[in-house]
């Protein structure tokens, strides 16, 4: 099969991005190093994924939201935000119409639908257990030989093999890594007292403990701690560690029995300091690994997915090449822009709330507090996880339109 898009990585950026080009008309090739079941069915693996309504919308446009069922979904009404013992601030989205700010899906079924998405589409043609042996471009093509001597030739050359991308660094672009020296461990609870769709992000006393609701009285807990300590619980039997998370979590859930297996992440970030090259662009962690803290990883991704497929699309239609340069050049320039905030933004948040220190409290008190305080900080927060357009993240963007959901009550007000 001729293709216009070779993409390495069959993981939902991956899969996604090959339904995206579908739609628009392309052929692509999607290489996979993992046999077909683990596409077909894949693994659980501890990870729940919120998703925004931007996020939301691109999933239904593809065609993967489809295949997930309604119990695989489960509405995330509001966040809280806590530091110790400081009662801390709660976002949702009702100044903006909206019931949630988001929904969560576990990453299997979210990997599952997008294999689902495309496995019927005859524009795209996934090759599992492919290994690749080297990779390069020239003027014309970009190509990729296989373990098995084969050499595969395309247009364009995208690298969707995570935030660690051997195909990345085989094309020359290097990537700033950051290793936070923590891990997270997570899995499925049950627990006593109900969460009422309410997600909490509770820092402090050496360690971050979050919650996700999923079903009343099933959530997933998600611990970040030192390394040496999470090797320490991650070997505990099950019922041990399950007690831990009561402690831990000072009785507000009540009795606590774990509902799956515990997994364990190292947690590091990665900024790869180009998104493109000849014939060669980034998608998904391949271009930005994003700390989990501000659950931005794999909406980040999703947006990747969408301006890189409106930029191959807009080369084959400006210039009748998928992987023209003007069209690339753009994308890297508008996901820099979005990815830059996000990610400054989630670096000072770790470094700030992740952090123990003395000097740090202070600050952190006064933060949580302007934000209690203030309603327009909690809509500009809010703003961005209920906004279905494509349009790039800013600070001021998501302000303006906190302050224009103000403006009605505050000439009412005035009135």
């Amino acid at each position: 099969m001729e293709c216009d898009v070779i993409v390495i990585g069959a993981g939902p950026a991956g899969l996604c991005l090959a339904r995206a080009l579908a739609l628009r008309g392309l052929h692509t090739l999607v290489l996979e190093r993992q046999p077909l079941a683990a596409l077909a069915e894949p693994a659980f693996d501890g990870r729940e994924i919120a998703l925004t309504h931007a996020s939301m919308r691109i999933l239904r446009e593809l065609g993967v939201w489809q295949h997930l069922s309604p119990d695989e979904i489960s509405p995330l009404r509001r966040a809280r935000v806590i530091d110790g013992d400081d009662a801390g601030f709660e976002v949702d989205g009702a100044p903006f119409g909206h019931d949630r700010l988001g929904v969560l899906v576990s990453n299997q079924s979210i990997r599952r639908a997008a294999w689902a998405a495309v496995a019927d589409d005859a524009r795209v043609r996934v090759q599992v257990e492919a290994k690749v042996a080297a990779v390069g471009s020239d003027a014309t093509q970009a190509w990729v030989r296989l373990a098995d001597g084969s050499t595969l030739r395309a247009p364009l050359l995208v690298a969707a093999d995570s935030r660690f991308s051997e195909t990345r660094r085989a094309m020359g672009i290097a990537a700033d890594l950051h290793d936070f020296g923590r891990s997270m461990l997570v899995c499925r609870i049950a627990h006593a007292e109900p969460h009422h769709g309410v997600a909490w992000e509770w820092f402090g006393r050496g360690q971050t403990r979050a919650l996700l609701p999923l079903r009343e009285h099933l959530a997933s807990a998600v611990l970040t701690v030192p390394g040496a300590e999470a090797q320490r619980l991650a070997a505990l039997p099950l019922d041990d560690y399950a007690r831990e998370l009561e402690t831990r979590y000072e009785g507000r859930l009540g009795t606590i029995t774990l509902a799956s297996s515990v997994h364990a992440y190292p947690l590091v970030s990665t900024w790869a300091r180009a998104f493109v090259a000849r014939r060669f662009a980034l998608a998904g962690d391949a271009a930005v690994g994003m700390h989990p803290v501000t659950a931005h990883g794999f909406n980040l991704g999703l947006a990747s997915v969408e301006r890189l497929a409106n930029a191959v699309a807009d080369g084959i239609s400006r210039h009748g090449d998928a992987g023209h340069p003007l069209p690339l050049a753009r994308y890297q320039r508008e996901h820099r822009r979005e990815a830059r905030v996000l990610h400054a933004g989630t670096r000072a948040v770790v470094e700030l709330f992740g952090s123990d220190r003395v000097t740090h409290r202070p600050l952190r008190r006064a933060v949580l507090g302007a934000m209690r305080a203030l309603p327009p900080l909690r809509r500009a927060l809010a703003a961005g996880l209920v906004d279905e357009t494509q349009q790039p993240a800013s600070v001021l963007r998501h302000a303006r339109t906190a302050l224009d959901v103000l403006r009605p009550r505050l000439g009412s007000s005035a009135g």
